[in-house]
């Protein structure tokens, strides 16, 4: 994973000096209990939700199971389609093939679309290490950026940040990133939209490469899908020249029609929306002159500690996530110590039994993570695919307390970098 949060202390201490900042306590306090509420009165409109949970659930269950046929599936359709798929065993090997991607145009900057792959990886510090500048262009994550702050929400990366500071890290850093903020900027969430809507349209306009993650891959057309709320990725995918898609091999399901059930529950989970405002899906490259899309299309397909989490039997329901956050706007530990306590860029309930497995337990950090929760519950009420995550804490806690085995043995895929068929299953 990202060496970003190297050196951060175990969860215990960092949770000790977060609780100490009242600011930080006031912002958590205020944001999550209102994405909550929201949420709970979305979700209490359908009538079939448990029903949606658990057919997301089954279908987790089932693709995990046959991860390696569907990859390669998603492999052939991919190639089909125009793209080019590359194999990444590690965050050092995937970083290696996006600057390589980037140099082979001549580039040497690119917009990105909210990727939590790419910063679990360090991406922008890889490409910046090249001579290669990363624009983030989703609100909250040029917030990050321009703050040379971490996320520190999986839904809301900015979330530790009242409008006040937003405000002065726009005026204050935006000229040195390109346009920078109008005179007399104000704190107003319309005033703050419209300096990042005006600093950003150039970068979007001149931009020849785009990077971006996905919230699912459909395996039976090698689709990529994207949801957001403000359109910023949508410029990111259909602008530039050439695209670059970082994910996780775990986010593919097998059809379409799978898809339907976590465009259900992904909105209403998150944001709290009974449709995504925006969700894009592109397939291959497009050849047209005018038409939208990129001529050049390529897809890294990520392990870094996947294949060794879905060894583990009861661990790997981790990987059923897709990323709503709505474990950490319910969890009174991540309330109180705010997503940088974490020490990684996945916070909270799902962050404390993702990042030890993807990881390993032997740093002081991933060994403390399975223990920063009260085992109440509340995450796993919420969760729109039914991760049991006090079941996986509780497991994990037995990891550490056995000195951490780095993987669990038995059936596993595992990822061979190749041109042609790159997953198969190992005895």
């Amino acid at each position: 994973m990202s060496g970003t949060f190297v050196g951060m202390p175990a969860f215990p201490e960092a949770a000790r000096e977060a609780v100490r900042d009242a600011t930080l306590r006031g912002n958590l306090r205020h944001a999550t209990h209102t994405i909550r509420a929201k949420r709970a009165a979305a979700v209490a409109e359908v009538s079939d939700w448990a029903e949606l949970r658990e057919a997301g659930k089954r279908i987790k269950d089932h693709t995990l199971r046959h991860l390696d046929r569907y990859l390669v599936q998603l492999e052939e359709a991919v190639t089909a389609a125009g793209g080019t798929v590359h194999w990444a065993a590690d965050a050092g090997e995937a970083n290696r093939i996006v600057a390589g991607l980037v140099k082979a145009t001549g580039e040497s900057e690119v917009v990105k679309v909210k990727s939590m792959a790419t910063q679990e990886i360090g991406l922008n510090e890889a490409l910046e290490a090249e001579g290669i500048r990363a624009y983030e262009t989703d609100l909250a994550e040029l917030i990050v950026q321009l703050g040379r702050d971490r996320p520190s929400h999986i839904l809301v990366p900015a979330i530790h940040r009242n409008r006040g500071e937003i405000r002065d890290i726009f005026r204050g850093e935006m000229g040195g990133w390109g346009r920078p903020a109008p005179d007399g900027l104000a704190d107003s969430p319309a005033d703050l939209a419209e300096a990042a809507r005006l600093h950003l349209r150039e970068k979007f306009l001149r931009a020849r490469v785009g990077v971006s993650g996905a919230n699912f891959m459909v395996a039976e057309t090698g689709t990529m899908v994207v949801v957001e709320s403000e359109g910023n990725g949508r410029m990111c995918l259909t602008l530039p020249e050439t695209l670059i898609s970082v994910v996780g091999i775990e986010k593919v399901v097998p059809t379409w029609r799978d898809l339907e059930v976590f465009l259900q529950t992904l909105p209403r989970s998150s944001t709290a929306e009974r449709m995504n405002p925006y969700t894009s899906t592109w397939t291959g490259t497009t050849d047209a002159e005018a038409a939208d899309g990129p001529r050049s299309f390529h897809l890294v397909l990520l392990d870094n500690g996947r294949t060794d989490t879905l060894a583990d039997d009861v661990g790997r329901q981790a990987l059923r996530c897709i990323r709503c956050s709505a474990c950490l706007n319910v969890c009174p530990v991540y309330e109180r110590a705010g997503g940088h306590a974490y020490g990684s860029v996945y916070p909270g309930p799902i962050g404390a039994i993702l990042s030890p497995q993807l990881r390993g337990v032997q740093s002081g950090i991933d060994a403390s993570l399975p223990y920063a929760s009260s085992l109440c519950g509340a995450c796993y009420e919420v969760c729109p695919v039914a991760i049991d995550i006090p079941e996986v804490l509780v497991h994990l806690r037995e990891r550490v307390v056995q000195g951490g085995p780095a993987t669990a043995r038995g059936d596993r895929v595992v990822l061979k970098p190749a041109k042609g068929h790159a997953a198969e299953r190992a005895a």
